[in-house]
């Protein structure tokens, strides 16, 4: 582990630009997903694959405000009275995971580059 962070830390000397412009690629794609988490949510949702909303209706017969809310609900683990994180659950969920996919392809950018 030593060995890994000596060498993490040496990279990041010798090249300061790409790992600054690595960071905020990975910062910028964190926040345009978590604008754009109702539309994802809207999208995974409308395709079937949440099953059920609280109410029972399935998310993929849903359309609209309803199709969203029950499709962020889904991704945050459920409703708020069903004991899940809800919608800002979701959010947070669609926005993580395109934070990690976003750090991810601009580490391998950086390394690609180097």
């Amino acid at each position: 582990m030593l060995d890994f962070l000596e060498n993490l830390v040496d990279f990041v000397a010798e090249n300061p630009f790409k790992c600054a412009a690595a960071v905020a690629v990975t910062v910028a794609t964190g926040g345009l997903c978590w604008a754009a988490a109702p539309a994802v949510a809207s999208a995974i949702g409308a395709t079937g694959v949440l099953g059920a909303a609280s109410t029972g209706t399935a998310i993929g017969s849903l359309s609209g405000a309803a199709l969203t809310n029950a499709s962020l609900a889904a991704l945050g683990g459920g409703a708020l009275s069903a004991g899940g994180a809800g919608m800002a659950g979701g959010t947070a969920v669609v926005a993580g995971a395109g934070t990690v996919i976003g750090g991810a392809a601009s580490t391998a950018a950086v390394s690609a580059a180097s």
